[in-house]
């Protein structure tokens, strides 16, 4: 008889993992072990193995999961917000909320350095830059930061990059007016403490622009009390006296309102929330930075452009790659090696559908709204104190004790106002907000005060007047593609013709090594949308979000657990900035028991390029390591280092397993020689999909570690972002995590400051990580690991065949992934960029290319791959490893071959053919491909031309016949 099992018989790991035994029997058999027991023990060294299970709850399955969750979700308390600071109600269109939030046609896509596969979010991209530089005034935008604080913080840096001359050597205050948002003045306090930048925080009327000291300022627009303020003198003076002015706008009230380009600004930052993206208590949201095209090689993050591709057809790529931080390395000015593409995407395609017309009339309501408030208000007796304004009103209350009754009579009728620290209250007016909503705000007012109030009266004859010189009088938007797309049947056409430009992991495995592209459940999608989630405001009271208390609450001590630490932070919202964190954290400790000198930085010259970046942010002198010729950290030379240091040293930058996919035997040794040197080690987690269940930061050694959630624990990349980055830190570090100006349950007992804008950083989609362990539980996620592993050495068993592995450990091992190396065919005319760019033809994304090893393809298949798409890859590698042979062999032509030339487009196949080789090798490679082809929308694109001839917006549809066109 078969027992009957009560608990839940369809397991979410079993979907997640590839664990068909069948299979897995097969890829042993390949491997040469008996078991993946055998092939863990050959793989991880066991002194680093951990002696425990992982204290977790059991797995759920989807429906529990979702059923459970929803109760969660339910503890929040979804109240009409009118908080502003930088954040405000919107609606998602549905066509933008279904077609591309809720798509993993979009959400599943990798960060477009291969631009022929990425067409699709690439123009999406430049239709954001376009509507950034054409609402700002500027003259060229980057592809999206990480949020306005963050946003601000790299406008400060970029000013100080920029100063010359008498400036560059005494220059080093910064000026920020003190209304300006004031989690967005926490942010830059972090990034200006250890580069030694003295900020000067007062109101503007006071800012001494003579002073030969000061190199920049900052000021909102309109400003954290609502009021709009021209800072069109402010900046006419400054650059006077060579000082640099940034300007924090919000972005929909430049609809309306002059240009911060207009009045001459140098930097216009902010963020882009409202355009259409949810508040989700902090996030995701794309912030925007905008500049003069003279400051191009300073835009920190990425800018997309426009090039051409082989056969002179227009073609969009990221450009000016080479300015890239994790390139720059130590002498990067920013460690931002990312973007927000989903929510720039979604920003961007709000304002397509709206078009200039619908924008400017969303605006308007809501200005209009903001002055029936107001007009209302007065009736009322109180004094609404902003002259001008574009949809905040702060309103002068008589007392501590009115301003407490309007508090309560406003959360008794589920509204939240801003209270300020003097007698006043704010109302910050979002899209949403209807004229019963006036009527409801107006009533609270009215309940306080004894009196009643006429509504017809409050909104009659309304009308958006702006004073001259703060009145928007110039046109924007006027491309083609934000005045087409108004119908919801066209927009719907343009997004799908966009995302079949894209290939995503609804096609196929993306094996990026380092960048982890395993499966992004649907179930643990779903609540990402959900109002409990996406409505509540980031500094609302606390207890209104206890639903989310309690996700922080579990997924913070889960992390903690499954890295072996004692706490964690969420805040960071990136990996980059999970870095930054963790160095600051570090610094912090040491100043706290009187080190002040610990500044040096150990980091292997193998390591992630944001690390030494970060560490320069972090005010680090950095010490390189080297390696030795199995890309492992070279012992010797870090004990000589370090031991020469210690008086210095203030941490290891190290990542576990190593760059090159090998777990090091000597990481313990190098982790102890830290610190018995009085330093600190620093875990990039990057590979933490190796370690999760087996190992652990905490067991190896380590004192704090950044995880990438948009990695190990599949939150979606969304075409290169949202990314999250959360610290788990040892005990001794707990209390110096970061903080929140505004909000006292965020950060440890001595909270360094804030490192995003908002407390908990990107907090809407946290549960997509929460999903993820609680659906796998302890065995799934360590089989994860397993898998993840066994996949890998799979794949390396298939391809060593024919192609050289760089990296193994002494039983012939790799990690979770593995180096291939092409430097070998360079003699016969082949690059690993045509062993890429091939592979598209195959219906593949390409592995990490020329990293950490100049021309080779670093490969990581990920847990969530069958062994059908494995040998699909594998197959699809060893077919071009022939087509390389036929090449070396001279049996094709040297340049006219499928390597040289791919990929193939449609266009290419179906037109006059003058190849020395036939459409079908071209197109058809082998069967798979002719069952489920994947046409790329454009030929491979000229990199460099592209930076040669760089434009970064909206420009005519049609094709350019050839570079003179381009240059015209």
């Amino acid at each position: 008889m078969t027992k009957i099992n009560l608990r839940a018989v369809d397991r979410f790991d079993r979907r997640h993992n590839n664990s068909d035994q069948e299979s897995i029997n097969a890829m042993l058999k390949t491997i040469g072990v008996e078991s993946v027991d055998q092939l863990i023990d050959e793989t991880i060294p066991s002194a680093i193995r951990s002696q425990q299970e992982l204290d977790l709850p059991e797995a759920l399955s989807e429906f529990d999961f979702i059923r459970d969750f929803k109760a969660i979700a339910g503890k929040n308390k979804v109240f009409k917000s009118y908080i502003g600071l930088g954040y405000n109600d919107t609606i998602t269109p549905n066509v933008i909320l279904r077609n591309i939030f809720e798509n993993p046609g979009w959400y599943t896509a990798y960060t477009p350095y291969q631009a022929e596969i990425a067409q699709g979010r690439l123009e999406a991209l430049i239709n954001f830059q376009t509507v950034i530089t054409d609402l700002t005034g500027m003259e060229i935008a980057n592809a999206s930061l990480l949020d306005e604080g963050t946003a601000a913080a790299e406008a400060m840096g970029v000013f100080y990059s920029l100063r010359k001359g008498k400036k560059k050597k005494t220059a080093n205050k910064f000026f920020i007016d003190s209304n300006v948002f004031p989690q967005t003045i926490d942010v830059i306090k972090t990034r200006a403490l250890p580069i030694g930048v003295e900020l000067i925080i007062d109101d503007i009327a006071n800012v001494d622009v003579t002073d030969e000291t000061l190199f920049g300022i900052l000021v909102q627009y309109p400003n954290n009390d609502g009021a709009v303020n021209s800072p069109e003198a402010l900046i006419a003076s400054a650059h006077e006296n060579d000082v640099k002015v940034a300007v924090a706008a919000d972005l929909l009230s430049l609809t309306l309102l002059k240009a911060p380009g207009a009045m001459n600004a140098d930097v216009v930052c902010g963020s882009s929330q409202r355009f259409g993206v949810p508040m989700g208590y902090g996030g995701p949201h794309a912030g925007y930075f905008a500049t003069r095209e003279d400051y191009k090689r300073q835009i920190p993050g990425r800018i997309i452009g426009v090039s051409m591709d082989r056969r002179g057809k227009k073609g969009y790529r990221m450009a000016l790659q080479t300015r890239e931080q994790h390139i720059k390395r130590e002498k990067a000015t920013s460690n931002i090696c990312t973007a927000q593409v989903l929510l720039a995407v979604m920003a961007g395609m709000y304002a397509v559908y709206h078009g200039p017309k619908g924008l400017t009339d969303i605006a308007s309501k809501i200005n209009g709204s903001a002055k029936a408030v107001a007009n209302g208000i007065e009736q009322l007796g109180f004094k609404q104190e902003n002259e001008v304004y574009f949809d905040s009103i702060k309103v002068a209350v008589d007392s501590e004790e009115q301003k407490a009754a309007i508090k309560a009579a406003a959360e008794a009728k589920s509204i939240n106002f801003r209270y300020f620290e003097t007698n006043h209250v704010g109302i910050s007016i979002g899209e949403s907000v209807s004229v019963e909503d006036i009527e409801e705000i107006l009533s609270v007012f009215a309940e306080v005060s004894g009196k009643s109030f006429d509504l017809e009266a409050a909104v009659a004859e309304l009308e958006v007047s702006f004073p001259e010189g703060v009145a928007r009088d110039t046109e924007f938007l006027t491309h083609e593609v934000f005045n087409k797309y108004q119908m919801e049947h066209e927009m719907l056409r343009y997004i799908k013709r966009l995302e079949n430009k894209d290939l995503s992991l609804v096609h196929s495995m993306i094996s990026l090594g380092s960048c982890t592209m395993k499966l992004n459940a649907t179930a643990e999608m779903i609540p990402v949308t959900w109002p409990e989630i996406g409505k509540i405001h980031p500094y609302a009271p606390v207890e209104q979000a206890q639903g989310y208390a309690e996700i922080f609450t579990n997924l913070e001590a889960w992390l903690s657990e499954i890295t072996g630490f004692a706490g964690t932070s969420l805040q960071p919202n990136s990996g980059a900035q999970g870095e930054f964190a963790g160095l600051m954290a570090i610094r912090a400790y040491h100043e706290n028991n009187g080190d002040f000198n610990r500044n040096v930085a150990i980091i292997p010259t193998s390591a992630h390029g944001t690390n030494p970046a970060s560490a320069a942010l972090a005010g680090m002198k950095i010490v390189l390591v080297s390696c030795d010729e199995k890309g492992n950290i070279d012992v010797e030379d870090l004990r000589n280092k370090a031991e020469l240091h210690k008086d210095n040293l203030s941490c290891l930058m190290v990542t576990y397993p190593s760059t090159h996919g090998v777990y090091e035997e000597s990481i313990k040794e190098i982790t102890q020689i830290i610190h018995d040197n009085g330093g600190q080690v620093y875990m990039d987690g990057a590979n933490m999909n190796a370690q999760v269940g087996l190992t652990s930061p905490g067991n190896i050694g380590a004192d704090v570690c950044h995880l990438n959630l948009h990695k190990t624990f599949c939150i979606p990349h969304g075409g290169g972002g949202p990314g999250v980055g959360p610290i788990g830190v040892a005990a001794h570090l707990v209390p110096f995590l970061p903080g929140n100006p505004l909000i006292a349950e965020a950060g440890g007992e001595k909270a360094i400051s804030s490192i995003s804008a908002a407390p908990w950083g990107s907090a809407s989609i946290l549960p997509i990580s929460y999903a993820y362990i609680a659906m796998m539980g302890p065995d799934g996620l360590k089989e994860a690991t397993r898998t993840a592993i066994l996949n890998a050495n799979y794949i390396k068993a298939r391809l060593e065949k024919v192609l050289p592995i760089l990296y193994t450990n002494e039983n012939g091992r790799c990690a979770h992934e593995m180096i291939v190396d092409f430097r070998q065919f360079k003699s016969a005319g082949i690059e690993v960029e045509d062993v890429a760019k091939r592979l598209i033809d195959y219906g593949f994304h390409a592995p990490t290319v020329s990293f950490p090893v100049a021309g080779t393809l670093m490969i990581e298949p990920t847990e969530s791959e069958s062994l059908e798409e494995l040998d699909r890859f594998c197959e699809a590698l060893i077919s071009i490893r022939q087509e390389i042979q036929d090449v070396i062999d001279g049996r094709v032509d040297a340049q006219d071959n499928v390597l040289k030339n791919a990929p193939h487009t449609a266009e290419e196949a179906l037109g006059d053919w003058d190849h020395a080789y036939t459409r079908e090798d071209a197109v058809y490679p082998n069967d798979a491909v002719r069952s489920n082809k994947f046409w790329p929308s454009v030929s491979r694109v000229d990199n460099a031309y592209g930076d040669r001839n760089l434009m970064c917006s909206c420009i005519p549809t049609e094709a350019y016949a050839d570079e003179a066109e381009i240059e015209a």
